[in-house]
């Protein structure tokens, strides 16, 4: 255990915990689902580091290392429920149910945007460090103002948790009891700042100066993120307003596919970390106690091979499309700035088979 205050249901070895306040709800089959999304998001990843690195995005955000805190919080959002993502919740909009060619659309930079929010009920991606805390906590206070039985999970990383934007979101949802739970992804490295640095206590601490709960779980740990973060979404619902979960995991990739880690971090910290890997942790379990075969994880390896393939099938098969269209969804109503933008790009002769 990292510390005494870590809720943790899981050991590094993927042996069970006895905690006082949470126990694991689920039985083998949902416990194998859980296993089943982290493998099948891990490959889709690595398949978007590749695709990058080829040149076919132009960037990406490496997801290894966080599966469970992402799948654990994604599985436990309800289906009414709305979740408003960074720019490195793949995992979390895979259990949203978003496609995975759409997730690498903005990455891409074929669109702004990727997918229909309202369908999948969960946001398109947030590049502006910390701004979707806001529109999270806004769109709560409409929940909560419209009398829904919704809550709303938002999510950023330690280096956001600096951002005005976070700290400001705090305070509404604070004043007005608002439906919503923050989900950091305290993966330890706000991009070469460590988060030792960023904060001199633990970042849920900092709920407690807002006057609501913070709590910390072990964020490779996907048995009590899910736990932690169920408990908190059915406390927004039924009006016990907002809560700060930290989940304290570790990056194991770089930040993007534009950062390299090795120039300030060593390569034993990053040891220490792939011996917790959260994948491994319930594949353990999985052996243990309900005496899972090396056939059935070949199978969801092999799931996952094809899953890869087909999304750099569609990923190359993503079409350019024409710049002018930047400006049509700009703002909902006509705008003169706007119409000023679209002629000049028109009578510079920029379109779709002249870029």
């Amino acid at each position: 255990m990292i510390d005494e205050e870590l809720v943790q249901l899981l050991t590094p070895e993927g042996e069970r915990i006895t905690h006082p306040d949470y126990e694991s709800t689920l039985d083998g089959d949902e416990v194998f689902g859980l296993y089943r999304d982290m493998v099948i998001i891990r490959r889709l990843c690595n398949e978007s580091t590749s695709l990058q690195r080829q040149g076919q995005l132009a960037l990406w955000a490496p997801v290894q290392g966080q599966e469970a805190a992402q799948i654990g919080a994604g599985r436990a959002l309800a289906p009414m429920d709305f979740s408003f993502p960074s720019y490195r919740e793949h995992g979390v909009a895979w259990c949203r149910g978003v496609p995975p060619e759409d997730m690498l659309r903005v990455f891409r930079a074929v669109t702004t945007g990727g997918w229909d929010p309202q369908r999948y009920r969960h946001s398109v991606p947030t590049v502006v460090l910390g701004n979707q805390t806001l529109h999270a906590v806004g769109y709560a206070m409409g929940v909560q103002r419209d009398g829904a039985e919704e809550a709303v999970l938002t999510f950023f990383g330690d280096g956001a948790s600096s951002q005005g934007d976070v700290l400001e979101s705090f305070v509404w949802a604070a004043s007005f009891n608002a439906p919503v739970v923050f989900f950091c992804q305290n993966n330890q490295w706000g991009i070469s700042t460590p988060s030792s640095v960023q904060s001199k206590i633990p970042l849920y601490h900092r709920a407690h100066g807002f006057g609501f709960p913070g709590i910390r779980v072990d964020g490779n740990d996907v048995l009590a993120v899910y736990e932690v973060t169920k408990r908190a979404l059915e406390s927004a619902r039924v009006g016990g307003g907002p809560t700060l979960i930290e989940a304290y995991t570790y990056r194991i990739g770089a930040h993007t596919t534009s950062d390299d880690p090795t120039r300030y971090r060593i390569d034993a910290e990053v040891e220490v970390w792939k011996h917790r890997d959260p994948v491994e942790r319930v594949k353990s379990l999985l052996v243990r106690e309900y005496q899972i075969k090396n056939a059935t994880f070949d199978q969801v390896a092999t799931e996952a091979d094809a899953l890869a393939s087909k999304l750099r099938e569609d990923v190359l098969a993503m079409g350019r499309p024409d710049p002018i269209s930047m400006f049509d969804h700009a703002y909902a109503a006509p705008h003169p700035l706007v119409d000023e933008g679209r002629r000049e790009m028109v009578e510079l002769g920029i379109s779709a088979g002249t870029s």
